[in-house]
Order: structure tokens, then sequence, then C-alpha cells
């Protein structure tokens, strides 16, 4: 049977980082998947994560299954992240989490949600959006759309567009909104501008989706959540997928969450029922690992502080880094203004370049950078800067 089957495409992120890693050129850098690097070029493990798995060493019995949502400590820590420990939502147990493998695993976990609960509902994206996406929805039976966000000539948020297709919206509508960092285009709403979106989903019934996979990776974990936090108190209804990968470096391990808000307890244990029913048609239940490195971490008063320290530094470099980048564009010549780099967040940045910038910077000076020319600010560095300057200059 299986000479029938045609080679897949390789995946666009995936794909360039398998490509990376087989070029033999010793000045090669890697700015395409969305890993968080430090100086050194290296992907570390937290201190407060090291701590963290000590204790877990020391005080683990068992090696039992977990329960179909996952670890409970886990799960109620997850609330508390998400929406402060005193949100309404949380006060009035409207809210339930479920454990998920990664915030990949959460999204599939809510379009087959959406699917055989919800009925034949289109999913927007935002134009541009994060590449599996698509691919996540459509495979769970769901119609994808898009909706305007990014004004290319302006390098800004096209909030007029995005405004004028989400009122054009209903109830048969679920919108994925970035809740921080937007993948690819590093360019988030203001706070005015969530209250907004969140009028036009009250007013024309659309159902949010938030995906939270940067939080703390813009300006601080509680500051990132103010979008979310403002749609919860406003709406009765939202779902969320979050991941620790980036913000715990937690990328092998993992770990991720969907967690429902409904319009009361019953509704939101119902929900969460299903969600149950998805998950252990797929893969029954979560491995126990990441979730409990993330429930103690956030449990220990010190383990937390660090992390909040720690994650402030991953923040602190990514910023220190794009200013460099667009200072040494800056100072090389390169036409152009680049100071919208500066003024994004999180780790990715529309850098502007064209694809065939994108395809000569690879074969010609072994850098990786998705077609799109989104590139990973984490991915700079002091020592690998002077390199990427020069050959983006030479390509321009």
């Amino acid at each position: 049977m299986f000479e029938k089957i045609k080679q897949a495409p390789a995946d666009p992120i995936l794909g360039l980082n398998e490509a990376f890693k087989a070029d033999s050129r010793s000045n090669k850098i890697n700015l395409g998947v969305g890993v968080y690097k430090d100086d050194a070029g290296r992907t570390p493990i937290l201190g407060c994560v090291k701590a963290a798995e000590a204790l877990i060493l020391e005080r683990e019995q068992t090696k039992s299954y977990l329960g179909i949502d996952g670890h409970i400590a886990y799960r109620q820590q997850i609330k508390g992240l998400l929406f402060g420990c005193d949100h309404p939502v949380v006060n009035a147990d409207r809210v339930r989490a479920a454990q998920a493998p990664g915030g990949t695993g959460a999204l599939r976990i809510a379009g087959d949600f959406i699917k055989s609960n919800l009925g034949d509902k289109t999913i927007w994206i935002s134009n541009p959006s994060w590449a599996n996406h698509k691919q996540i929805f459509t495979t769970a039976g769901l119609t994808v759309n898009q909706y305007r966000y990014y004004d290319a000539e302006r390098r800004s948020l096209d909030f007029d567009g995005l405004m004028a297709d989400l009122d054009t919206l209903s109830d048969n509508d679920v919108v994925v909104l970035h809740g921080c960092c937007h993948n690819p285009s590093g360019i988030d709403p203001t706070l005015a501008q969530w209250q907004q979106m969140a009028a036009s989903a009250k007013r024309n019934g659309w159902l949010p989706l938030f995906d939270f996979a940067y939080q703390g990776f813009a300006t601080g974990v509680d500051e990132d959540a103010a979008g979310l936090r403002y749609f919860a108190a406003e709406l009765e209804e939202l779902l969320i997928a979050n991941s620790f990968s980036k913000n715990f470096g937690l990328y092998n391990e993992r770990i991720g969450a969907v967690s429902v808000v409904a319009k009361d307890t019953d509704a939101a244990e119902r929900s969460l029922s299903q969600i149950k029913r998805v998950i252990r048609a797929n893969y029954s239940n979560p491995p126990s690992h990441g979730a409990e490195v993330v429930a103690t971490v956030l449990a220990e008063p010190a383990l937390r502080s660090q992390w909040l320290d720690e994650l402030e530094q991953m923040r602190s470099r990514i910023k220190l880094m794009r200013g460099a980048f667009v200072k040494g564009l800056a100072d090389a010549g390169v036409a152009g203004d680049f100071s919208f780099i500066e003024y994004q967040n999180g780790m990715f940045s529309f850098s502007g370049l064209t694809p065939a910038q994108v395809g000569q910077l690879k074969e010609e000076f072994a850098i990786y950078i998705v077609g799109s020319g989104r590139i990973n600010v984490a991915g700079i560095t002091n020592d690998n800067l002077p390199h990427l300057i020069a050959a983006i200059k030479a390509v321009s």
C-alpha cells in the first residue's frame, strides 16, 4: 500500500531548521525557528527549572498516569497566571483548564472541541499569522479565513482594516487572537485597541480564541495578559491556548494548556467534559514532567521570583539585540529606516527583506530566515551581528 504515498512538502520553518543543521559553513546563523538563544547562541535551561527538577526528583513517589485533563496543581496555577488570582472569572469559578502537549496541542484540542461541539464554525486568523495555524484548524475539519492585521507599507498594525473585518463576523465565527508578541510581525494592539476588539466580539457574537504562547516576553507577565483579562471580564465565553515553551524554556517538554471560560460553573464543567473527551480519543492523558516543573516553580515563592528574574533577562536581551540590530544597519549605511524593529514585541520581527533577498542570504551567507522575511531576533548575538549586518548590506 505504501508505494502510493507521496512525499509531503517540508514544513516552512522546521524544514528550514533541518537545512540549517545540514549546512557545514562555520559562520551560519539560524534566524528562522522560534527558539530563544542567549548571547552564546545556546538555548539554556533556566536556573529555576533546574532547581525545580531537583525538588521533583527528591519528592516524586510515583509514575502513575495523570488524569485526562492533566496535573491538578498545574491546572490551578494556569488560572492565576492567565487571569490573576482575583479576576471575576476565577472568583466565579467560570474557568476550566486542561493540560496539553504544548501550545500546538492546545490549539488542536480547541479546534476539535469547536468542530465536535459548536459545528462548522469559520476560524479567522490574522494576515499574517503563525504558519501552522491554518494547518491545525483545517486538519480539525474547520474552514479558515484571514482578517487584516499588518500594514506592510507603514510596518504597523492595520487596526482600521482589522476592526472592519471583525465587525462583519457573527456567532458563526471564531477569531484567533495573539495574546502578545504577535507571530510573525511582533506588533501588538494597545489596551484601548483590545477594548474595541472585545466590544466587537460582544456586539457581533464571535468567539475569541487566544493563542498565548509568549506571556512575559513583551513587557511583563501581568502586563502581557491585559488584553486577555479585559476580554474575559467583558465576555461570557472564550478559549485560550497557552504554552510554556518560551517563557520557561521547556521546548522539548511540550507543556501547554487549553482553557475555557464559560457563562457559569455548570457550563464550564460541561465544556471541560467535552475537552476531556477530545483528549481521551487523541492521546488519552498527558505526560507529567513539564507540568510538574511549572507547577513547582509557580508554587514556590523563591523559585517564582527567580523565574520572573530570568524571564526579565531573556526579555531584556531580545530588546538589546533589537536596538543593536537597528543601529548596526544604520551605521553600515543600509538603505531604509529600520527603527520600527525596536518598537515590536517578543522574539519576532518582519524585517522587510524580500523572498529573493532571503534566498540570497541563505545561499551566499549561510543566514537562514523564513521566506516572508520574519526573523527571530533572539537568534542574533553580539558575535554573529557583524556578519548579519554585512550580509544584509550586500543583498540590499
